[in-house]
């Protein structure tokens, strides 16, 4: 009989605690996956892949034990040898090898150029090969970062007081309402795929207050742009006893400056590869809907075409022009009408063609909607009742109300996109690892 007593201890070494000086002229042993070898004669590097990065080694011709004809890309290989520092490195120091042993072989060549630094692959192509291409340097990079957002999500909330709660993704109605809803049958009967977790965030803030969320939503839109996605990661959180929407905002902008911080801190040689800037989040400029649409109209000569809502053109331009007025990367745009938000929503007592509510505009896109929610469980029937919407489905959801809910308010962010916008990437697939959209069911 055996006992387990905890994680053992390893005799391969990781880079981190290669780094430290009291290796220097140690033999250690280390592993990893052969990404690049480069033959100059009588040496050869041999750069290994390993979780926190790229590790040169150096085979000597005539020194090292074994045949170097024996190593190819995409092995895996465990390495006996010295630490010697050298500043030309990617960590300042290699190993001399004195022997290897591989553990394993690749059963065909790689179909990308993954040991490239930028692969000049198309989208597609590293797409269809999304397992491979993500072995790439810079490609890997992007979702350690989105990591850090995450991470940064679930500490900052972590600290003011918030539960981590898990809400089912299979529903009898969509949250939002509309028809881009995912239908399946449900032994029999019919059901949806979450296009939020919103009625349940409600909920729950009758039971702790403050919750939050890290989880896939599902919207059925027949979009095939840039910027959409039929399954995206939606960092949610919902609070109680709020005094205004104006407090969801504030805790999003410390959400914000907690994980730039984080990624600076703990991603910076992510960071450096990639080549990004992290924004400034200090202050962030808040401007209601009506004004943002007007300031842009002047300032960029375009007519208002839709009074309801923001068109992705609109949104580049608000935020070129907070960019150049005010140096912002980000901006709220507040008090979104009634018409074009979902019943939970609550009108602003001073105008109620208009709502408690916000997006968070990065970079000139949408990444962020929220606001103050209906807490009073008369004005939530009310307000369905106006909206033509029927309570079929939203029976256990309205009973939570009727039963007493305190002032609050939250809201749900894009992961994908907020990534994108920070990584300066193009399209939403590029900051997501596997993406589905209109034509995408694999890998």
């Amino acid at each position: 009989m055996e006992f387990l007593t905890g994680v053992m201890k390893k005799e391969a070494l990781e880079i981190s605690s290669l780094s430290a000086e009291e290796y220097e002229g140690r033999q250690v042993v280390v592993n990893g996956t052969v990404h690049t070898i480069r033959d100059m004669g009588e040496v050869a590097f041999v750069v290994l892949r390993k979780r926190e990065g790229l590790l040169q080694c150096v085979f000597e011709k005539g020194l090292t034990a074994g045949n170097f004809k024996d190593l190819r890309e995409a092995a895996a290989m465990e390495v006996t040898g010295v630490v010697r520092s050298e500043e030309r490195a990617p960590w300042g120091f290699e190993i001399r090898i004195s022997s290897f042993r591989i553990l394993s072989e690749p059963a065909e060549a790689l179909p990308l150029p993954i040991s490239k630094w930028k692969m000049n692959t198309s989208l597609e192509a590293k797409l269809n090969m999304r397992p491979i291409s993500l072995r790439n340097i810079r490609e890997r990079a992007k979702f350690k970062i989105q990591e850090g957002l995450v991470r940064g999500f679930r500490d900052f909330l972590y600290e003011e007081g918030f539960t981590e709660i898990r809400t089912p993704k299979i529903g009898a109605k969509g949250a939002e309402g509309g028809s881009n809803i995912f239908k399946l049958d449900y032994f029999h009967r019919p059901a949806v795929l979450a296009q939020s977790p919103q009625l349940y965030k409600q909920m729950m803030v009758g039971v702790f207050d403050r919750v939050f969320e890290t989880a896939p939503v599902f919207r059925a839109e027949k979009h095939n742009t840039k910027r959409h996605l039929n399954e995206y990661t939606s960092l949610d959180f919902e609070m109680g006893y709020i005094d205004s929407f104006e407090d969801i905002m504030e805790m999003e902008t410390g959400f914000l400056q907690y994980t730039m911080r984080l990624l600076k801190k703990d991603y910076a040689r992510e960071i450096q590869i990639l080549g990004i800037t992290l924004p400034n989040v200090e202050q962030i400029p808040a401007v209601r809907f009506e004004e943002a649409k007007k300031l842009v109209s002047e300032k960029y000569q375009r007519k208002i075409r839709n009074p309801f809502d923001l068109e992705p053109e609109e949104e580049i331009l608000i935020g070129r022009y907070f960019k150049e007025e005010f140096d912002a990367d980000f901006v709220f745009v507040t008090h979104y009408p009634s018409k074009k938000r979902p019943f939970y929503a609550k009108d602003d007592p001073a105008d109620t063609r208009f709502t408690l509510s916000f997006d968070l505009l990065f970079k000139g896109m949408e990444i962020t909607t929220g606001g103050q929610r209906i807490h009073d469980y008369q004005m939530l029937t009310d307000k369905i009742a106006a909206k033509g919407m029927s309570e079929e489905g939203l029976e256990q959801y309205l009973d939570t109300f009727k039963h007493g809910m305190p002032p609050h308010g939250g809201l749900g962010i894009g992961l994908e996109r907020l990534t994108m916008k920070l990584l300066d990437e193009d399209n939403v697939r590029e900051t997501t690892l596997f993406p589905r959209d209109l034509s995408r069911l694999e890998p």
